[in-house]
């Protein structure tokens, strides 16, 4: 695809994860490229199967400026996928919730101060991205002892463009209002619901996201978390 300021392109990668490519800089949402969960979950009642094949190896993925982390879960923070990324693109810069530091650096091995940590209503520059930290309720706004929000979505904008990345969340409370003033391009909305009875955290379902998406403003809702 040609990289040039005006336009954009979007590739899912399963789950929740998205590159995006926009003026020759590619930032990579969420990814989970490995079957950690499937080997975990094997036998139980709760298997997670993946729908279809993996899309790619991440250690070929060496070229990606941006990747985040919304929240603490496999498919979100996969060691099996984040370490090798790591190791293919040393001058990477990791985006993660700051409440989640410490777990982070244990499940993916790297230095204290690598990642480069959000809170809700923080906002910070890199390379040509402003990316700006939204609470997510996955299924309540949880916070840490000092109040910063350990289950993140992330707005980003670049050149003309605005994206929403919702990580892992229901409805909450002036979601609405909080979205709506950067006036999206681009939503990535969960759509797999929240059934208690399936033992694993909720998320908005399909016609919550499609209402979500039209409060909000957004020109487009991608769905995700449904592979």
């Amino acid at each position: 695809a040609n990289a040039t300021p005006d336009h954009f392109d979007i590739w899912w990668l399963g789950q929740s994860g998205f590159l995006i490519q926009w003026n020759k800089s590619l930032i990579l949402f969420d990814p989970y490229l490995s079957e950690s969960l499937t080997k975990k979950y094997a036998d139980t009642n709760k298997p997670h199967v993946r729908m279809s094949e993996l899309v790619i190896n991440p250690l070929l993925l060496d070229n990606i400026d941006i990747v985040t982390s919304s929240h603490n879960h496999t498919d979100h923070l996969d060691g099996a996928t984040l370490i090798p990324l790591l190791q293919v693109n040393p001058e990477i810069t990791f985006v993660i919730p700051e409440a989640n530091r410490d777990f982070i650096i244990d499940r993916i091995k790297c230095k204290h101060d690598f990642p480069l940590g959000l809170d809700a209503g923080e906002k910070i520059e890199v390379k040509g991205f402003t990316i700006h930290g939204v609470p997510a309720a996955h299924n309540t706004i949880e916070r840490d002892e000092r109040g910063k929000c350990r289950f993140m979505g992330f707005v980003i904008q670049f050149g003309k463009w605005a994206v929403y990345h919702s990580g892992d969340t229901v409805w909450y409370d002036n979601i609405v209002d909080t979205l709506k003033p950067f006036h999206l391009d681009v939503a990535f909305l969960p759509i797999n619901g929240n059934d208690p009875a399936r033992g694993v955290a909720g998320n908005l379902d399909t016609k919550e996201a499609a209402q979500l998406g039209k409060e909000v403003g957004a020109r487009l809702v991608i769905p995700h978390h449904y592979h």
